[in-house]
């Protein structure tokens, strides 16, 4: 499990800099369906893209430490299923989206659930590692 916490938390942070990067370089032309929204739809679309990179740099900042804290972990998967609901809203109030924007809500409302459950799995198995490791390099001259 925490191999997979790992895998999943790398993932997002790659993936949400790659999208948020895309966002700030094509503006409206990255969201499909929009088609020619305006300036103020574009700027606003760019500066969310600026943060959405943001918001990836926090999933691999995660990602680098040892083991991957739990509460980051959990406060990420929370403001990533905090949009998926906002979709949902969306959804609820004005109708049916893009294709491809309801694939994003089922991944955004999906996901967050399996690394809530995830989360600790990599701080659990620290303390057995950090025991193994310390049997691995005990001092013979401790024992005496």
């Amino acid at each position: 499990m925490a191999r997979t916490l790992r895998v999943l938390v790398q993932l997002m942070g790659w993936a949400c800099v790659a999208i948020g990067l895309f966002h700030v370089a094509l503006g409206n032309a990255a969201i499909p369906g929009a088609g020619s929204a305006g300036a103020t739809v574009d700027s606003w679309g760019r500066f969310m893209g600026a943060s959405f990179v943001g918001y990836g740099l926090a999933w691999l900042w995660a990602a680098r430490q040892r083991p991957i804290p739990a509460t980051a972990v959990r406060a990420l998967s929370a403001a990533f299923l905090l949009g998926g609901l906002g979709r949902l809203i969306s959804l609820a109030v004005l109708g049916w989206p893009q294709w491809f924007q309801i694939a994003l809500a089922v991944i955004e409302v999906g996901l967050p659930p399996v690394l809530f459950w995830l989360a600790p799995s990599e701080e659990r198995a620290a303390p057995r590692t950090a025991e193994r490791g310390a049997a691995l390099y005990r001092s013979p001259a401790r024992d005496l």
